[in-house]
């Protein structure tokens, strides 16, 4: 392949990350080159460049294509700049998220403010983004939680320093793939992997897919995961009265409808009595809205033209009140749990829209603290490898879930010291 045609694509994918698409059709075909390039902007402007730079050679400047392809090269270089440009920016759009939805003085509920260094980008992890492997956390893997085989197995990654670990914070995630297809080692590794390092035990589950199972089976296979993790989490270290749900994509859309449907016996089928709540939520690029109901044309698009079909295996028309049940932003009603919701503004999968429409109802309706980080120039399943982006992402979500876990246990201290008190003064 010739320079000029290698720097054409170059600058075509660049474009394309730039300002995707949005359509049905062609926002799904931009997604992923948008994705990939987006994320890896630091490579492939470093790629570019040693490929220009050896085009300098003597009898190759003169060329025609070769200069028309130092132009794209330069184009190029100018769009993933301002990428890199955009994702750093993240830290800053994620801790003006944090303080506006927790507070100024957040910080004094960490176990320590976060240094320069913890802040920093990671650069050297970045050199090989695709490397998962963590010496200082552990994973058991394939643990049954129910009775549909592979699909009822999950995953628990724990510090793997730490024997003695009990009564650690608990992070269920949920992995996405549009509700029919994925794994529980699909995504969320950096998070959990973060998260073990810092104490928390993480699980990671699978659940039944569509077609073969029709919705609501996930939110089942979700909620039954929960009960078991209530019942059995203290064997691993963890603390059954403390977990956080997360997910992106269709386990966002999973991570807020179990949040906000504790209990909901219709979805609990052999095990209504369970307690399926949890303490908080954090749903990146999720689906908010089965039944259109914030008026989106990209919402009506997709309930019609996939989640009917492919998900729910139902019509619209004819039973809108299973879409209705479905949607997380319909079953808002104050009493649900804290949420952190994590969207980018340029998402060909899922319109931003959803995230802004499921925020604005949570802060006018819920009791609850809601923050909303909207992420400039990212696409969906940003954080499924680790990136600039990713990695201020997971830093911010470690703040988030560090000061929801203090002030938890804080209010849980002041609630049994109260009954203390009150003898004494009595």
């Amino acid at each position: 392949m010739s320079y000029l045609r290698r720097q054409a694509i170059v600058a075509a994918l660049t474009a394309n990350a730039l300002r995707p698409p949005t359509g049905p059709r062609s926002g799904l075909y931009a997604f992923a080159p948008g994705w990939i390039l987006g994320e890896l902007a630091p490579q492939v402007l470093a790629l570019t460049a040693l490929d220009s730079a050896a085009q300098l050679r003597p009898g190759r400047r003169s060329r025609l294509r070769t200069k028309i392809g130092f132009g794209l090269a330069a184009a190029s270089s100018v769009g993933l700049a301002h990428i890199i440009r955009q994702s750093q920016q993240v830290r800053a759009r994620v801790e003006d998220a944090l303080v506006e939805g927790l507070g100024v003085d957040y910080v004094e509920q960490l176990d320590a403010a976060p240094t320069p260094a913890e802040l920093a980008t990671p650069w050297r992890k970045l050199l090989n983004p695709f490397n998962f492997t963590d010496r200082a956390v552990r994973v058991e893997r394939d643990i049954a939680y129910g009775e549909y085989g592979p699909r009822s197995t999950l995953d628990i990654y724990r510090p793997a320093d730490d024997e003695q670990l009990a009564d650690a914070p608990v992070l269920l995630q949920v992995h996405g793939g549009a509700w029919t297809v994925g794994k529980k080692d699909h995504q969320g590794i950096p998070l959990m992997q973060h998260m073990a390092q810092r104490g928390w035990v993480c699980v990671a589950i699978n659940y039944r897919l569509s077609p073969r199972d029709a919705f609501p089976a996930h939110v089942v296979d979700v909620k039954r995961s929960i009960a078991w993790i209530k019942e059995h989490i203290a064997d691993y270290g963890g603390n059954p009265d403390y977990v956080v749900i997360t997910g992106g994509s269709a386990g966002g859309h999973l991570a807020a409808l179990a949040a906000v449907t504790p209990n909901a016996k219709e979805w609990q089928p052999g095990f209504e009595d369970a307690d399926t709540s949890v303490r908080a939520a954090v749903p990146h690029y999720g689906v908010y809205d089965f039944a259109a109901s914030t008026g989106l044309r990209s919402a009506e698009s997709m309930r019609d033209g996939f989640l009917a079909p492919k998900v729910l295996n139902k019509r619209w028309d004819e039973e809108p009140e299973a879409f209705e049940a479905a949607s997380p932003i319909l079953r808002i009603d104050g009493d649900e749990p804290d949420f952190f919701v994590i969207h980018g503004d340029t998402d060909s999968l899922v319109d931003v829209g959803q995230a802004r429409a499921f925020v604005e109802k949570l802060r006018r309706v819920s009791r609850r603290s809601v923050v909303y980080a909207e992420l400039p120039g990212a696409q969906h399943a940003f954080d499924v490898f680790p990136s600039i982006r990713s990695a201020h992402v997971v830093r911010g979500i470690e703040r988030y879930l560090g000061w929801h876990w203090n002030t938890w246990r804080a209010g849980l201290a002041v609630d049994e010291a109260e009954p203390e008190q009150v003898t004494t003064t009595g």
